[in-house]
């Protein structure tokens, strides 16, 4: 049975206030943030029913840590629960689940063979209701990717959002003393599993961004000395330059459909940002003049670029239309603004900041209205949106003889945390949900 009312959620950022909210008739089931308090969802997962089940429980496993590092639910005990492994063909004793303190249940199913097969079923246990129930399958070869499905299924039937669990990041990895580096793209899965480097290391490469269709990247690399802007195609790992128009090319990132990319190009002492399409041709420039303009960022819709520019004497965010031209200032906090980055939904920009001596990741409307410092510390920036528009990724280096590692943190300044990573690491990229 589905919910006979839509789930919601209602964020008021200004008051502080989150409330997640799904319910099948009178039973309410509510996650909900304050400025005081902050009230996980209590949710059982026994482990996945599995012909192996060493297998089921590995994949239930990987099911609680998303949901468990999202903050958003409070996992139940294992050892606690009435039985070690799920049904999913039963329904569940409530009254037995409800004693566990559990306000919401999952039993899940998987099994290997020509594909992984998972069916699942997430219950509301006050209300005695199913919530969702499903199957799902993918590759063997990618057997994680069964758990991050499941775990978005689960994320969006509780929160009424869309998950961010079953995508990758694509970041810089640096090894080796601190004053020389060496610094490789790789990739992983957003929970730090299956990383591996697309690059090699022989020349410096930075600032990693995927394609809509996650099927390209583009970067700065500086193979020829001085950076300049490439492509790199995902499947066949062949890489190019998309041609030299300046002395630096730099700061790329894809529009929303993919098909033109958005760059900084440094040249007789000026930096503007220009266009072009990745198909090739001549770029067209987008800003003029003596200032520095960089880091553009498109809008959900393609119609608006954000970007960083000192044209007002100090580093700012200001918007202008994808064509150029009529840019206007939205930064008017205290401080040095840069890498402005707009959310999915469109409804915020995250920024780096620095004042006060310190480097700060915020948030804040289109208009610059509703600024939101998320954290602080010696060293943090470069801001990246998950797809639900509700998580970011950043980097932190505390300085010394230690390196920069990721973190995430959601859009309320909460759930701070470490990403796994096998390196120091910088510049991360979240993809969009897998394919």
């Amino acid at each position: 049975m589905q919910f006979n009312r839509r789930q919601i959620l209602k964020a008021g950022l200004a008051g502080s206030a989150l409330m997640l909210a799904a319910s099948p008739a009178s039973a309410l089931v509510k996650i909900t943030v304050t400025a005081g308090e902050f009230i996980p969802l209590p949710i059982a997962i026994p482990d996945f029913g599995s012909t192996d089940p060493t297998f089921g429980r590995e994949v239930a496993e990987i099911v609680r840590a998303n949901l468990r590092r999202s903050g958003l639910f409070n996992m139940v005990d294992p050892a606690n629960l009435p039985m070690q492994t799920g049904n999913v063909g039963a329904s569940p004793d409530f009254a037995a689940w409800r004693a566990t303190g559990a306000d919401a249940l999952v039993m899940g199913q998987v099994e290997r063979g020509g594909t992984i097969q998972s069916s699942v079923r997430v219950w509301d246990t006050q209300a005695a209701a199913q919530v969702v129930g499903s199957s799902y399958s993918t590759d063997p070869a990618s057997w994680r990717r069964i758990a991050h499905i499941v775990s978005d299924a689960i994320y969006a039937s509780l929160t009424g959002e869309g998950g961010y669990f079953d995508t990758r990041i694509v970041y810089v990895a640096e090894s080796g003393p601190k004053a020389n580096r060496t610094k490789r793209l790789a990739v992983m899965d957003q929970d730090g599993a299956n990383s591996q480097f697309i690059t090699d290391g022989r020349t410096l490469s930075l600032t990693p961004r995927f394609s809509p269709n996650q099927q390209m990247l583009t970067y700065m690399n500086y193979e020829a000395g001085n950076p300049q802007v490439y492509l790199l195609d995902m499947a066949s790992g062949r890489q190019q330059s998309i041609g030299s128009f300046g002395q630096m090319t730099f700061s790329p990132r894809f529009s929303p459909d993919g098909a033109t990319l958005a760059f900084s190009v440094e040249q007789g002492g000026n930096t503007n940002i220009y266009a072009m399409p990745i198909s090739g041709g001549q770029p067209t420039q987008l800003t003029s003049g003596a200032a520095i303009d960089t880091g553009p960022s498109y809008s959900p819709d393609g119609s608006q670029i954000a970007f960083e520019s000192d044209r007002g004497g100090s580093q700012q965010i200001y918007i202008m239309g994808a064509g150029g031209g009529g840019a206007q200032r939205v930064s008017y906090g205290e401080g040095s603004y840069a890498t402005p980055v707009w959310s999915p939904k469109g409804n915020y920009i995250a920024f780096t900041k620095q004042s006060g001596g310190q480097f700060h990741v915020g948030i804040m409307k289109p208009d610059g209205s509703g600024e939101r410092i998320l954290v602080s510390s010696f060293h943090a920036e470069g801001p990246t949106w998950a797809p639900n528009g509700l998580v970011l990724m950043y980097f932190s280096d505390p300085g010394g003889d230690d390196g920069p590692r990721l973190y995430s943190v959601d859009v309320f300044g909460r759930n701070n945390q470490v990403v796994p990573t096998g390196s120091y690491a910088s510049d991360p990229a979240w993809s969009p949900l897998l394919n």
